[in-house]
């Protein structure tokens, strides 16, 4: 073999081996789309125990009736996005414990003059946390709680908190605090 013909040889074996690797690049990411239709995601575990642990207060006449109470409003992310109205129960808020079926506040998008159950927040005085827990955060199923310092806008003391957005998606995560899809905007004005 003359040095020509060498190099035209290594040059046709790069050009293939360029060529199934491309091939390669290019058809994975098409069948990983096709798999991801065969089996959408799951939502984690801790949405879909919430869901089965709320499903009574999708419609909003069981919350009064159970301890929860409207209370701030719909409240509205600083920059984007909403929580929506919060039904909160004072009494679970006050046993300083945390329990998966019982969720301190459930989070409304109103609707005209009725309300869609979207998330729930779970909520416990720091203090009172962190004197029984050895001064460490809680955490649910894996799901660390944000701390919240005061003042805050809600008139509390500091408190830690964890959303999870069990009834409507949330294109930033599950357990995101403020939430894009959700909004105070068709709320009624009642004159």
């Amino acid at each position: 073999m003359t040095q020509t013909t060498k190099a035209v040889h290594t040059w046709a074996i790069s050009v293939v081996n360029l060529a199934v690797l491309w091939g390669t690049v290019a058809v994975m990411p098409l069948f990983a789309q096709g798999m991801s239709h065969k089996h959408p995601a799951v939502p984690a575990q801790l949405v879909q125990d919430v869901r089965k642990a709320t499903q009574q207060f999708l419609d909003v006449n069981n919350a009064g009736p159970a301890g929860y109470e409207a209370a701030f409003g719909c409240v509205t992310g600083p920059d984007h996005g909403a929580m929506g109205i919060h039904y909160v129960s004072m009494k679970l808020i006050g046993d300083g414990a945390i329990d998966k079926n019982a969720p301190e506040a459930l989070i409304y998008e109103p609707v005209g003059n009725g309300r869609r159950l979207v998330g729930v927040e779970y909520i416990v005085d720091a203090a009172t946390w962190l004197a029984a827990h050895d001064n460490a955060p809680p955490s649910l199923d894996g799901q660390d709680f944000q701390f919240v310092g005061s003042p805050n806008r809600f008139a509390l003391d500091p408190f830690f908190e964890l959303h999870v957005w069990a009834w409507r998606n949330n294109p930033q995560g599950a357990f995101v605090d403020w939430n894009n899809a959700v909004t105070c905007e068709m709320m009624k004005v009642t004159e």
